[in-house]
């Protein structure tokens, strides 16, 4: 087996054999044998020409078994695990894992960092003082035998393969491959060990699939990826035009989702939280559970408290606020019919609560606060959007992210469209 002939059965638009893939990414995982100009070959190969069904289960697998994978066969309860494909706002795990313990699932979340425009949740998560993001595998099982759910980092062992291949393709233009997505979603989550998986698939302008029929087409692949390696999957494709909840940023989300936990919050973030709890219950076999009343009746709050406290965090502490504010008014009078999700994130980035590289710092603090979304009224000098940092010289290239990210019309707006777009199952 050489490199060369699998990087040409790949350009000349072949099928790639069982063999071929679990070879190249054993060798490429292994540091021998296969180069990165040649792994960069084979991933541009696959951008522009594809893979087949059958080749990314096999890739997916060989990425799979490049690692360790994690078993939760002593936990008492049913496994179930959601995944994002990230957007701006989307701070929906923080109150769904423990809404989900609370009606009798266990919930491994692994969850990772933002870069760029899409926040991460062990950023957020790590704006309550105390939290620890790694735990390793006997204190996250600890945790989730505790306390029913576990937000953490994943750790070295998992499908290292996909770390070394995203990292990759991340610098040589091959990011945007379908099936390298799907696989490289799909092979930490299978790794992971959960029994069942429910993804939220994002399509508007703050997500990477920019439109419905992408999203349902990275959707279908990575249902079907889960079903051939016999975990429980199904998606959900939800909106991303607009930013979720009212604010964007570490501490700001962390405030907001504590809200829902307390019965309130905003209506979207709380729309879907619940939409994805019953279809994980569902996956996990649970359907009697009623997640809208644990949520209610304060069960789900006190998991999140459990949660919180046996990963080290305080529940109770102050969190962090930025030193700075800056208010943007609204520009006219009328109904706000569109505030950019990408550019709100943008702007939130450009604030100090993103980075650009995965060694970045970010700020505790930063982000924005929307005080209307869209089919708002509005009134022209009122406060539209208001700007957090600890470094008030952001201000004017964050403002800059916004300059083309409002519309406001004429009318009195009206009923805002469900946020689920559409659902796909195997």
């Amino acid at each position: 087996m050489d490199a060369i002939s699998v990087i040409r059965t790949k350009r000349d638009g072949g099928t790639l054999t069982d063999a071929q893939i679990d070879w190249v990414i054993e060798s490429y995982t292994r540091g021998d044998t296969v180069a990165d100009e040649q792994m960069s070959a084979l991933a541009m190969a696959i951008l522009l020409n594809g893979m087949s069904r059958a080749e990314t289960a096999r890739w997916t697998r060989a990425m799979i078994a490049s690692g360790t994978r994690m078993d939760f066969s002593t936990l008492r309860r049913p496994t179930v695990d959601k995944h994002s494909t990230g957007g701006v706002g989307d701070k929906i795990t923080l109150p769904l894992a423990p809404l989900v313990a609370a009606c009798g699932a266990a919930v491994p979340q692994l969850s990772g960092r933002g870069l760029g425009h899409t926040g991460g949740t062990l950023d957020k998560l790590e704006s309550v003082p105390g939290w620890r993001a790694s735990l390793g595998t006997p204190g996250m099982l600890r945790v989730l035998d505790e306390v029913g759910a576990v937000i953490c980092a994943a750790g070295e062992g998992l499908a290292p393969a996909d770390k070394k291949l995203y990292a990759l393709r991340d610098v040589t233009g091959t990011v945007e491959s379908l099936p390298l997505i799907a696989s490289s979603v799909m092979s930490k989550k299978i790794a992971e060990g959960t029994g069942a998986l429910v993804l939220d698939v994002k399509a508007g302008s703050g997500a990477f699939m920019k439109t419905p029929a992408q999203a349902r087409e990275l959707a279908t692949a990575m249902v079907e990826l889960g079903t051939d390696h016999g975990v429980r999957t199904s998606a959900l494709i939800t909106d991303m035009s607009t930013p979720l909840g009212r604010t964007a940023g570490n501490a700001l989300e962390v405030r907001e989702s504590v809200e829902v936990l307390a019965g309130g919050g905003p209506e979207d973030v709380v729309e879907l939280t619940l939409a994805l709890a019953r279809e994980m219950l569902d996956a996990a076999g649970l359907t009697d559970a009623d997640p809208a009343k644990a949520l209610a009746d304060g069960t789900a709050m006190d998991h999140w408290r459990r949660m919180i406290e046996a990963q080290g965090g305080d529940p109770a502490a102050p969190l962090p606020v930025a030193r700075e504010q800056h208010v943007v008014p609204a520009p006219a009078s009328g109904t706000l019919t569109r505030l950019d999700a990408y550019a709100v994130g943008l702007a939130a980035w450009r604030l100090g609560a993103g980075r650009a590289r995965k060694e970045d710092p970010v700020q505790a603090g930063a982000g924005i606060e929307l005080h209307a979304k869209p089919g708002d009224r509005v009134t022209a000098g009122a406060p539209l959007l208001t700007l957090h940092t600890d470094t008030p010289d952001r201000f004017t290239s964050a403002q800059s992210a916004l300059d083309d990210a409002i519309t406001i019309g004429a009318g009195d707006g009206g009923a805002s469209a469900s946020i689920v777009l559409d659902r796909v199952r195997a």
